[in-house]
């Protein structure tokens, strides 16, 4: 399975290297494409995988004045 994360910055919020610092550090990748970055999770994840990687990202982007969006896919 594969997370797919778009991200929305705000000129007011934070740099979008610092934002894929952040992610990276939780092991998203940036890409090229329809997708900003994606996370490889290498085995099929549950709901409650999937819902916590989203807690996860809310808890990593908090105060960075940006707005997210997460999709979970079988590959």
């Amino acid at each position: 399975m594969r997370t797919y994360l778009n991200v929305w910055f705000n000129s007011e919020g934070e740099r979008a290297s610092r934002i894929t610092e952040r992610l990276m550090s939780m092991g998203f990748r940036p890409m090229h494409g329809n997708y900003d970055y994606v996370y490889d999770w290498a085995r099929i994840a549950s709901m409650q995988e999937s819902l916590a990687l989203g807690d996860q990202v809310h808890e990593t982007l908090k105060g960075c004045n940006v707005v997210f969006k997460l999709e979970t896919v079988e590959r």
